[in-house]
């Protein structure tokens, strides 16, 4: 394949700047794409042309295929790159990219195809001695078969869309009088969000942790993996907070788990960066869940500890270079977390909030990384995902990334909407999460919106006796009040509600 010159970036916000960067630092030329909600962006600013491609509302904009090809070829585009989201594990788009004579930075639309189907994931994946969750092996319609099989594996049984994704189409039968109920509601679901009305049963692992393993694989069959992610800290199925390596992974376990993601990979001819999801019960024994045939959320947390840039791997590998890394070659060095900052209240369900970014000021200094792609004074559109940011940390080990981590979201002030900072910095704290021994579960067990108010109480505890401090040093003379070792009363304050 010849030589990328000029990338467009079929995404937003700090995925599609995330991209933007790695291609400036390899000479490439880039073009964004963007709604009439995000003409300010700064992904637009930032990329060398910009072109709006429609309304605000996604399915006018960014999911509008033919304007986004009529773009690639208006700009004399070479290659295009989905980021995550939208179109990035859309067969069709991937195919159409192909036939329009243009680069699809990901894996060919047919491995896509394999791995976008739970089902037909599943029995690509079985081809190999890859471990699988007890359950139905293809769609099931049935209801009389259905509950045979549920009390055969035993309850609590998980009914899942084959097409499924981000928790929907999802329901846990706890016994068979509630079968038919939570059968007709995952149904239904799936339809709706889907178009695909196909469910299948697994056994439901009532204490999981969510393990997921990077790979990269290039057009002449070399796949190696980048060791897994600790994905366990979930609302609503979704992931919050991610790090690498895992506390709860052994050595053996992580040779064996990238075996299987490696196999996992090759049962679909799988080329460009994926991840292999595992869920792992109390035991340690884990199982093979589906595989996102694209750029994860998440990626930032492998960067840091491989070194590795996902993205040009991504690059390289669309131009059909083969991989110069060997598994052999690939180390884990140090500890990374990233936490997601959404646009959510976590003292309301996580309702996702809307509003502008009165305040917008990041952290920063040693080990401390911000993916974002908003600005100060910017509005939080309603027509997209609420996710802000992503805030990583990286540290010698796990104990010093969860103490940058705790600094950064001290120092990271946002105003205008409610995010998730404040739910961060709680698990961060919390014992469970550092001992390691939580699951998928956490927030069900361990959290609740009241225990967000316990440090606000103490601040004003605090505050108190700062004030009180200082009403004193008042009271003596002129001279005293104007040493300069006083404490800056004021900032440590700040300082202190913000956490």
């Amino acid at each position: 394949m010849p030589e990328i010159k000029k990338i467009l970036v079929a995404n937003r916000g700090e995925i599609a700047l995330r991209i933007l960067r790695t291609a400036r630092e390899m000479n490439i030329e880039t073009v964004a794409v963007f709604s009439e909600a995000d003409r300010k962006a700064p992904h637009v600013r930032y990329a060398d042309e910009a072109i709006c491609i429609g309304p605000a509302p996604s399915s006018e904009s960014y999911l509008n295929v033919d304007k986004i090809l009529e773009v690639c070829h208006q700009l004399n585009v070479d290659a295009i790159h989905p980021g995550y989201g939208f179109l990035s594990e859309n067969a069709v788009f991937a195919k159409k990219v192909r036939e329009a004579g243009l680069i699809f930075i990901g894996p060919s639309p047919e491995s896509i195809e394999v791995m976008g189907s739970k089902l037909a994931a599943k029995q690509a994946a079985g081809n190999y001695n890859i471990p699988m969750v007890p359950g139905t092996a293809s769609a099931i319609e049935d209801r009389e078969e259905a509950k045979r099989i549920s009390a055969e594996i035993g309850y609590p049984v998980l009914i899942k869309a084959s097409a499924g994704g981000g928790g929907k189409g999802m329901r846990v039968v706890e016994n068979e009088a509630e079968f038919d109920e939570q059968m007709d509601r995952a149904v239904s679901e799936a339809i709706s969000s889907f178009g695909d009305g196909a469910v299948f049963i697994e056994k439901y692992i009532t204490s999981p942790k969510h393990i997921e393993i990077q790979v990269l694989g290039d057009q002449h069959g070399n796949i190696i993996h980048l060791f897994e992610r600790e994905c366990s800290i979930q609302r609503r199925h979704q992931k919050v907070i991610e790090e690498a390596p895992s506390i709860s992974i052994t050595p053996s376990i992580r040779e064996e788990m990238g075996r299987c993601a490696v196999d996992a990979a090759r049962s679909c001819g799988y080329y460009g960066a994926g991840t292999v999801e595992f869920i792992m019960d109390e035991n340690k024994n884990f199982y093979f869940l589906e595989m996102n045939t694209r750029l994860q959320v998440e990626h930032p947390v492998t960067e840091l500890i491989t070194g590795i840039d996902l993205v040009k791997q991504m690059i390289y590998i669309a131009e059909g270079k083969a991989l110069k890394i060997n598994q052999e070659d690939l180390h884990i060095k140090g500890h990374s977390i990233e936490v997601r900052v959404y646009a959510e209240d976590p003292a309301n369900n996580f309702l996702p909030d809307v509003g502008t970014l009165t305040t917008y000021v990041r952290p920063q200094g040693n080990g401390v990384r911000v993916d974002d792609g908003f600005e100060q004074g910017m509005e939080i559109p309603i027509y997209y995902d609420p996710m802000l940011s992503k805030l990583i940390t990286y540290g010698q080990n796990r104990e010093e990334a969860i103490e940058k981590m705790i600094r950064a979201i001290d120092e990271y002030h946002i105003s205008g909407v409610q995010t998730t900072l404040s739910f961060c910095r709680f698990v961060m704290n919390h014992d469970v999460f550092r001992s390691g021994s939580f699951d998928t579960n956490f927030v069900n067990l361990h959290f609740s919106p009241e225990m967000l108010q316990a440090p606000q109480n103490q601040d004003l505890k605090q505050l108190a006796a700062l004030l009180s401090a200082y009403l004193t040093q008042n009271e003596k003379p002129k001279e005293s009040i104007q040493d300069n070792s006083k404490p800056n009363i004021k900032s440590r304050w700040k300082t202190q509600r913000l956490g």
